[in-house]
């Protein structure tokens, strides 16, 4: 239900304002860069996993994890699914940025959703013109810029800090942290691309090497928005989407909640199969109740000590974000669940 509907493409929607903010910092930084917002989040598990090296043992690529449309096709789960096509590209293209919707299987809060938007980045350069210690240096001055200009704040220890991180594509990782509103908050990953993954993307490592990043679009648009609630980005409540234009940025617009309407709580208990993972039981949730679960959360576990059975139970939290929900209503859809 959420293919096609191109948040990132609309000017006055919180996500295409930040999609904007980020492709302008860039343009400043390099005219040349190339920027990709239509490509279709149906792809190959070869793209989105295998020329990324990431292990066919991973969880990412468990169906618990990944929407699988069939054995070698997936819903993206990242924009990085695209990174080999454009990097093959090389040298016509140097530097480009992939932004678009992916999908993952996840747990139901006021920050996970299935559906949400991604940006990657990438830079190469001719080995014989940037040493790799300049390429690294080049990824944090450029990065740390960007997040300068997203949160208005001047580079330094005291507002940034960068963290080792593990991704299976590139090497060195790390991690950028923002000093923001009293607390550390990280705002996106990066590092060297892996060399493995040039040559997946047919370049020689010995004469290219680069730097690639990515981040959450709504994770940072919730922080400058000040939106509460992961859902609303979907909402065609004219209370949220009349709150936003083109200049919401550059203006620094906080969003103003409108009411909230009451919780109505039901507990789910079960005995689990051997194969039960909570995503799998999330999913089942969205599928029966869509934007009207707010949040599940685990409330207890317990393991039989003869038996070796083991039992949870859940509490499930609905709230429609337009109106008050009958007890009557949620109690039908909740049966369905059962």
């Amino acid at each position: 239900a959420k293919l096609g509907k191109d948040l990132l493409l609309q000017s006055a929607h919180p996500l295409g304002i930040l999609w904007v903010a980020v492709q302008e910092y860039f343009r400043e930084q390099d005219a040349a860069c190339k920027f990709i917002d239509t490509e279709m989040p149906i792809v190959g598990t070869k793209e989105c996993f295998d020329d990324l090296r990431v292990p066919p043992e991973h969880p990412s690529r468990s169906p618990s994890d990944t929407y699988y449309v069939n054995e070698g096709t997936v819903l993206r789960t990242h924009t990085s699914a695209h990174q080999c096509k454009y990097m093959r590209q090389y040298p016509e293209v140097r530097s480009f940025l992939c932004a678009g919707d992916v999908y993952r299987r996840d747990e139901i809060d006021a920050s996970h959703y299935p559906c949400f938007h991604q940006c990657e980045g990438v830079r190469l350069f001719d080995r014989s013109e940037m040493t790799p210690e300049e390429v690294m240096e080049d990824l944090k001055r450029t990065l740390e810029g960007l997040a300068a200009h997203l949160f208005n704040l001047t580079p330094g220890e005291e507002t940034m800090r960068w963290l080792d991180e593990y991704f299976p594509f590139t090497e060195p990782s790390l991690e950028l942290e923002i000093f923001y509103n009293g607390d550390w908050m990280e705002v996106l990953g990066c590092g060297v691309i892996h060399h493995d993954v040039l040559r997946n993307a047919g370049l020689d490592p010995e004469k290219v090497h680069g730097w690639a990043f990515g981040l959450g679009l709504e994770r940072l648009a919730m922080v400058l928005f000040g939106i509460p609630d992961i859902r609303l980005f979907w909402s065609e409540d004219p209370r949220f989407s009349s709150q936003f234009d083109a200049a919401a940025f550059k203006n620094k617009v906080v969003f103003k909640p409108f009411s909230k309407y009451p919780p109505v709580m039901k507990d789910v208990s079960m005995w689990l199969p051997e194969t039960f993972s909570d995503n799998d039981f999330c999913e089942i949730i969205r599928d029966e109740g869509g934007d009207q679960v707010e949040k599940v959360e685990l409330q207890d576990a317990f393991t039989h000590p003869k038996t070796g059975r083991s039992s949870k139970m859940f509490r499930v939290v609905w709230r429609d974000m337009s109106r008050t929900l009958t007890n009557e209503e949620v109690n039908a859809k909740h049966e369905l669940v059962l």
